[in-house]
């Protein structure tokens, strides 16, 4: 699951920076352009496991505040507002964030070379 959503998460900062996916529509305001490459970097960073619980923190930050400063004012029921994958991304990473990266990560792969170490 880590690795799926850390690269969506991912497109959606490739798409709104260079336009990858979809034909890009000339400038971003620099609140978009920095959430964009929030995203990029977060999801790589997900994705791979490294520094996983930061990056998890910082991207489900970034979605609660894309929620409330985009969708919100529209409503506060994400169906209604277009805002479910906002919500759904925040506790995603927020449950990465708590549970961790997991033993298929580069964070596992440092602390077992810190581990070996100290024995």
């Amino acid at each position: 699951m880590r690795l799926v959503v850390g690269l969506m998460f991912a497109c959606h900062g490739l798409d709104k920076i260079f336009g990858t996916f979809t034909p890009k529509g000339g400038s971003l305001p620099t609140l978009m352009a920095v959430g964009g490459w929030v995203e990029i970097i977060c999801g790589f960073l997900v994705a791979f496991g490294l520094l996983t619980r930061v990056a998890a923190f910082v991207g489900s930050g970034e979605m609660a505040v894309a929620f409330f400063m985009m969708h919100a004012p529209k409503g506060l029921i994400p169906y209604v507002n277009k805002g479910e994958l906002a919500v759904v991304y925040c506790f995603v990473f927020f449950y990465i964030f708590l549970r961790g990266s997991g033993s298929w990560s580069i964070d596992a792969l440092i602390g077992k070379g810190k581990a070996g170490a100290s024995t």
